[in-house]
């Protein structure tokens, strides 16, 4: 059992930037992989940004140079730094962990925390 909670999350204005924290627990010691979705209303949710156990990184085309993922083994924790940001990137964002890469980005067996807003006004 992997438990994921995520903080972070609020209202800011375009251009602003906000840092959303994921603290994962439990049987950590099998997750290789952790990242973001988002979800906006209307729309489908998207993968976001990924990071694995050894660091590697990927990031969806709409975030590239704009967010920043970062992990503290540690903690136990997992970033995302965001910056610029637009009104389009108002939605609920959920940390999301797996065994392994592929199966974070397929969606297979993930653990999921339960979501923080973010609202980007114009």
């Amino acid at each position: 059992q992997v438990h994921l909670v995520e903080s972070g999350g609020g209202l800011v204005q375009a251009g602003g930037s906000l840092r959303l924290s994921c603290a994962a627990s439990g049987s950590i010691f099998s997750i290789n992989a952790m990242g973001w979705y988002r979800q906006a209303p209307g729309k489908q949710r998207e993968l976001v940004a990924t990071i694995t156990k050894g660091g590697s990184t990927n990031y969806a085309d709409s975030v590239k140079g704009r967010f920043t993922i970062s992990r503290d083994n540690a903690k136990n924790t997992v970033y995302l730094q965001m910056n610029s940001l637009k009104p389009e990137d108002t939605a609920v964002y959920y940390c999301a962990a797996a065994t392994y890469y592929p199966d974070l980005v397929a969606d297979r067996g993930n653990y999921w925390g339960q979501g923080t807003q973010v609202t980007v006004s114009s």
